[in-house]
């Protein structure tokens, strides 16, 4: 696996924090909720092993009342919570125009999580950001094969929370169109059972699998983070993949997630920071569950990468077309 410092030479980039940038979004990451900025295992800060969760705390030297009063203005009250959508829905979101160039059109791959800060660990004892590292690098080469030249992968490196801050600052850095965060699923530890896997003992759930695309409807440009998550999803069920329902479920307490659309997985992630203050929309896609023992196998197999990366190249193109794109603000 290449080290973040060598994929980041590769892919042409390096991060350069703009100073009023990271001023802005540690403002706002520090007035979020506790139990928001900390919600679950999915989340970008706190997924995966209890290690994670030990990250050290973060300490703003000083907060003027001007800094504050201009963060608070950016922290719009959410609009009204859309109903379930359907296919008949969905049209209503396609304009009849698009300005969208692939070869210009700058899709940004977020690569979930950190080589510091792993994320979750897999049925066989992979680390999530392995899986996430590998599907992104197929993702990015697919892309740029089929026109999208501008495609950019982001590898962050530090502990949990601080890389949320580099991962935000990196994407308006570098004026990326669409955000998209590549990330494998878990499921909360009371779910694990024990098991062992070549001599080590390890975890494992087999009672979920599947995919989950997940908007923030805190995002500046929540309705294009829609229409893209929608399209990304109806090409993941078109390659016959199947959506993870866990969700919705009352047992899942307070990790369960609003379903915006039941006929491919799309749901909401209001309060997750990589999606609600990026600048430009922003999806995150956890590909499969990599605790699930059957569906882990699936996730190594290039068979299996093939289809998701497929499904996102597919995305962008119909994303990319008069009928299928939504660029800038309603």
């Amino acid at each position: 696996m290449l080290s973040s410092g060598q994929e980041l030479a590769r892919s042409g980039f390096d991060i350069r924090p703009c100073r009023r940038a990271v001023i802005a979004v540690i403002a706002v990451w520090v007035l979020l909720p506790i139990e928001a900025s900390a919600a679950g295992w999915l989340s970008d800060m706190f997924k995966g092993s209890s290690k994670d969760n030990k990250s050290p705390k973060h300490r703003v030297a000083s907060r003027k009342p001007a800094a504050l009063a201009k963060t608070a203005a950016l922290r719009k009250p959410r609009t009204a919570k859309p109903a379930v959508l359907g296919p008949a829905n969905l049209n209503a979101l396609k304009p009849a125009t698009s300005i969208c160039d692939p070869k210009k059109f700058r899709i940004v791959l977020d690569v979930g999580h950190t080589a510091e800060s792993e994320g979750a660990t897999s049925a066989r004892n992979v680390p999530e950001f392995a899986f996430n590292l590998r599907l992104a690098q197929r993702i990015e080469q697919k892309l740029k094969a089929e026109g999208f030249a501008e495609t950019r992968l982001l590898v962050t490196e530090g502990k949990a929370r601080p890389s949320l801050v580099k991962r935000v600052v990196a994407a308006s850095d570098l004026n990326a169109d669409l955000f998209l965060s590549i990330h494998h699923d878990s499921v909360p530890n009371s779910f694990l059972e024990d098991w062992e896997f070549d001599g080590k003992k390890s975890h494992f759930s087999d009672r979920f699998s599947g995919y989950s695309v997940f908007v923030s409807r805190d995002n500046p440009d929540f309705k294009t983070s829609l229409a893209f998550a929608e399209l990304l999803a109806k090409e993941m069920k078109a390659q016959g993949l199947q959506y993870a329902q866990q969700y919705t479920q009352a047992i899942m307490g307070r990790y369960q997630h609003p379903l915006l659309n039941k006929e491919t997985g799309v749901y909401s992630y209001d309060q997750l920071v990589v999606l609600r203050t990026t600048r430009m929309p922003a999806v995150l896609l956890e590909a499969g569950s990599i605790i699930n023992r059957d569906e882990e196998l699936k996730m190594e197999s290039p068979e299996r990468q093939d289809a998701v990366s497929g499904a996102v190249v597919a995305a962008a193109k119909e994303f990319c077309r008069p009928a299928g794109a939504l660029l800038g603000p309603p």
